[in-house]
């Protein structure tokens, strides 16, 4: 069984920066899909963005511009830079595989946007 443990979250004010790091255990980390995702409050879990095993990226739109995502096979970890961040983008921030079946969730991480 794959684990994925998020980490990077915080508090930051609109227009700050954060970078999330999601660490995955197992063997076939370098040939699979990952993707991040949010749930804000009362909201259901959405997609943000995804990365192949040879570095193709697609985006939701509301993030296009601002976010980066990117991933280290060495390192079992995908990233998430995310760039004048908006209080829209305060959410409970997961990663997890980018196709079907998906892994456990993990605990996610909390970013907040707030002056």
């Amino acid at each position: 069984q794959v684990h994925v443990v998020e980490s990077g979250g915080g508090l930051v004010q609109p227009g700050g920066s954060l970078r999330l790091s999601c660490a995955a255990s197992g063997s076939t980390f370098g040939t699979t899909a990952m993707g991040w995702y949010r749930q804000a409050p009362g909201k259901q879990r959405l997609f943000v963005a995804s990365i192949t095993s040879v570095g193709r990226t697609t985006y939701t739109d509301s993030v296009k511009g601002r976010f980066t995502i990117s991933r280290d096979n060495a390192q079992n970890t995908v990233y998430l830079q995310m760039n004048s961040l908006k209080p829209e983008d305060t959410a409970v921030y997961y990663c997890n595989k980018a196709t079907f079946p998906l892994y456990s969730w993990g605990q996610g991480t909390q970013v907040t946007v707030s002056s």
